[in-house]
């Protein structure tokens, strides 16, 4: 196991099985953890100085969530998207958004509008400047603002959930050829739609970006196993 956590600080109002969950989680995200690398229960416990126990309990409910796979007798190892994977999370994801873009059309806050308008901006820096942390930083930033603007407290964290499964690949995607600049013109589609308060035009503009996305994360992933492979 080739990552290393920090020591999680235990004056935290949150309970300790939840924090080692966060921390592992971001773990995975960020790439701390690659996909298919080994997590040692004891090995983690002792860099974040907890016991054992909410490690496995963390990491419990890390398999619930699809970051990591537990393989009886050979231990737990970081989840390894496939195209199924993909396919499956986007499926249910691109229902959600759609849904998600649609109660924003009737709800968003001028406030939040005028976000999701100054995160296009943000991106734009991103891309002008070949600065992917800001790019990712500002795209997810843009999405948040569009699931807290539908005003489903629920309906936000099932996405973002969904969300984070992906992300440890999608920087990947966005790299692909075209997808960046594909992207921005979804996403302006996506706030004239919601700034008209046009509730289809708004829900087609994000089943659109969407299976877009879908598209391209598959490709870019078929693509990195055919050149492992060669």
């Amino acid at each position: 196991m080739s990552g290393h956590l920090e020591q999680i600080r235990l004056d935290s109002y949150k309970p300790l099985r939840e924090l080692v969950c966060e921390h592992i989680r971001q773990a995975i995200i960020d790439g701390t953890f690659a996909p298919g690398e080994r997590l040692m229960e004891i090995q983690l416990a002792d860099e974040m100085g907890v016991s054992r126990t909410p490690v496995r309990e963390a990491i419990r409910k890390l398999e619930l969530e699809g970051f990591v796979v537990m393989i009886p007798r050979r231990g737990t190892y970081v989840a390894n998207m496939s195209i199924k994977d993909i396919n499956d999370v986007y499926e249910i994801r691109t229902s959600l958004e759609v849904l998600a873009a649609g109660l924003a059309a009737e709800r968003i806050a001028p406030e939040q509008l005028e976000e999701m308008q100054y995160l296009l901006i943000q991106i734009q820096h991103g891309i002008d400047e070949d600065n992917m942390d800001k790019i990712v930083d500002n795209d997810v930033a843009f999405h948040d603002v569009l699931y807290r603007a539908s005003g489903n407290e629920r309906l936000r964290n099932i996405i973002n959930n969904l969300r984070e499964q992906l992300t440890g690949i999608r920087r990947t995607s966005m790299l692909y050829p075209g997808r960046l600049k594909d992207t921005q013109e979804e996403h302006r589609a996506l706030v004239d739609a919601i700034a008209q308060h046009d509730v289809e035009k708004s829900q087609e503009a994000a089943r659109v970006h969407l299976e877009n996305a879908e598209r391209t994360l598959m490709a870019s992933t078929a693509d990195a196993k055919k050149a492992k492979k060669a």
